[in-house]
């Protein structure tokens, strides 16, 4: 959705623009190249390859990029540390990128066999083997249904528990195969493969993705100047329903902050579906802080 990104948040002439989940640097570029030639854009991202290869892609800029290793929870530090009062647009496009599901070396796909990992930040915290040896069977069971949506939680956590009293489970191809042994047959052959909510699940607890998002949000807005917007792309109901509920929370009452632009979520075009079906499942939310608010 870079067309729509860029429409919302170049809506005039901005100075500076943060995007706190920058990946591989494609929205960044775009919104780069659509600015003013001194205009900003702060980048941060946790992963510390997506920066190296977006360095590389933004090098044309200059001077007008700067990028920063760490979670988007600490745009407004960050912003400090780059030099930034406040922000004429913020943009946060949360998940897992397509690259980082296409390298095996990663281990968020279940498509691909490698290491259970799963870490956006690869330099420190719990991968997704040390959660699934560590856990109980009630708290496996929980993460799974409460990240995942997955109805059969409670047979696939018990599953892992008795798969891994034999041997620890280290690989997504281990994994995925526990999984397919704790559910029906049916199940197995369903439209979406059978280990996509786990594995969903576990991305989500390893980078404590929906604990981190509304306080992330509320932060993004202190970077915003009035008038200034803030871009959201989720990618499931889980982050839709909590940026939703967050944007209705600060757009009501005495001390609103929002104004909501966007009634429905914003979806991809069919066209856009068909060249990238990855992007079926993006939701696209924006809100402005109100010109009477001050920015932080």
């Amino acid at each position: 959705m870079v067309k729509e990104v860029v429409s919302w948040l170049l809506h005039r002439a901005p100075s500076c623009v943060c995007d706190g989940t920058v990946g591989y640097g494609g929205h960044a570029e775009a919104l780069l190249a659509g600015m003013a030639d001194d205009g900003k854009l702060l980048g941060i991202d946790r992963d510390e390859e997506a920066l190296a290869v977006c360095r590389e892609r933004l090098s044309r800029f200059g001077e007008r990029v700067a990028l920063i290793q760490g979670s988007f929870v600490d745009m407004p530090l960050h912003a400090r540390q780059a030099g930034i009062s406040a922000a004429d647009g913020v943009l946060l496009d949360l998940g897992v990128s397509s690259r980082q599901l296409d390298d095996p070396g990663r281990g968020f796909s279940f498509q691909t066999e490698g290491p259970l990992d799963m870490r956006m930040d690869r330099s420190s915290g719990e991968t997704a083997a040390d959660l699934v040896n560590r856990l109980s069977e009630s708290d496996l069971a929980d993460l799974i249904y409460r990240y995942g949506e997955e109805r059969y939680s409670r047979r696939i956590a018990r599953a892992i528990v008795r798969a891994r009293a034999a041997v620890p489970l280290r690989t997504t191809e281990a994994l995925v195969a526990v999984i397919k042994s704790a559910v029906p047959g049916s199940y197995r052959h369903g439209r979406i493969h059978c280990a996509t909510r786990t594995f969903q699940a576990l991305r989500i607890a390893v980078n404590r993705e929906i604990e981190m998002l509304e306080p992330a949000l509320r932060n993004a807005v202190d970077v915003l100047k009035p008038g200034g917007r803030l871009a959201v792309i989720s990618f499931h109901s889980l982050e839709d329903r909590i940026v939703k509920q967050t944007f209705r929370t600060l757009s009501h009452g005495d001390d609103a902050r929002l104004t909501v632009l966007t009634k429905k979520p914003q979806v991809p075009t069919e066209e856009e579906c068909r060249l990238n079906p990855r992007a079926r499942s993006a939701k696209l939310r924006v809100a402005e802080r109100k010109p009477s608010e001050a920015a932080a």
